[in-house]
């Protein structure tokens, strides 16, 4: 960073002070396990922006990633126009005069941004206190925000794993309701041959001699007498289930799909 012609993007009073205290924070969290790296370190965003600009640095906790802005404070003063100002506005319906004036001051703020809060998200100095004295809170949140992380990750893990549970609950009851559907289905088409057979059966037994009107019969009835099995000598069979596809399980799984949890 003091390679850069302006680091940070901060006036030069305060670049060393920002530097000392970067350094430190890196320090302390490097020591506990925290690596950080460099971002966009030669820039300052528009006031306008700065909260959404990209990084100065980001230090990374338990592969939470935490990201830095350092930004120079500004202080605000009335503003009071000149007699160019208002002349021009006096001419110029749409030129306006600013209320206040903005002037760069010492004071620095680190803003944080990535993971869950904890403390907060930004860290200031203040009349009472220094951002020397509040390092050891944001090194804490760095921390704070790794730990919250990785519990979200465990957790995450076991959520998906109690779904993979469930859902393969779920196939195997969808195969043992899609085996007793096919045998359903199975069984009434037995039960239409079975009953088809007792009416070629009756008729064979009953029907009149002459051949001619027999075989319109019999076509009427939709098959030949000839070695028509009698019902008792046809009982039921028990299919051989086939594997199901994909689609064939998903009548039988609500909302689960057939292809994964």
């Amino acid at each position: 960073m003091q390679n850069q012609p302006q680091p940070l993007g901060l006036a030069k009073p305060v670049q060393g002070r920002a530097l000392r205290l970067i350094q430190a924070l890196i320090t302390a969290t490097e020591n506990a396990g925290h690596p950080s790296a460099a971002g966009q370190t030669g820039s300052a965003p528009p006031p306008h922006r700065r909260r959404r600009a990209s990084p100065h640095f980001t230090i990374t906790a338990q592969g939470q990633t935490v990201e830095f802005l350092v930004l120079q404070e500004q202080d605000r003063t009335e503003h009071v126009a000149t007699e160019k100002e208002l002349a021009e506005a006096k001419k110029n319906s749409w030129i306006s005069i600013p209320r206040f004036d903005y002037t760069p001051s010492e004071r620095l703020r680190f803003v944080l941004s990535g993971g869950q809060p904890h403390r907060a998200s930004e860290w200031a100095d203040t009349p009472g206190r220094s951002l020397e004295a509040q390092l050891a809170e944001i090194a804490q949140e760095i921390t704070l925000r790794g730990e919250a992380a990785e519990r979200k990750r465990l957790d995450e893990i076991e959520a998906a794993r109690q779904k993979r549970i469930r859902w393969e609950a779920a196939m195997d009851e969808a195969r043992v309701q899609y085996a007793e559907a096919y045998r359903v289905r199975h069984f009434e088409a037995q039960e239409t041959a079975w009953r088809h057979a007792i009416r070629l059966t009756e008729y064979r037994d009953h029907a009149p001699r002459s051949g001619q009107e027999r075989s319109r019969n019999v076509d009427r009835l939709g098959g030949s007498t000839r070695g028509a099995p009698r019902p008792a000598d046809t009982p039921p069979r028990l299919p051989d289930i086939p594997e199901p596809r994909a689609d064939d399980l998903r009548p039988f799984l609500g909302h689960w799909s057939p292809y994964g949890p």
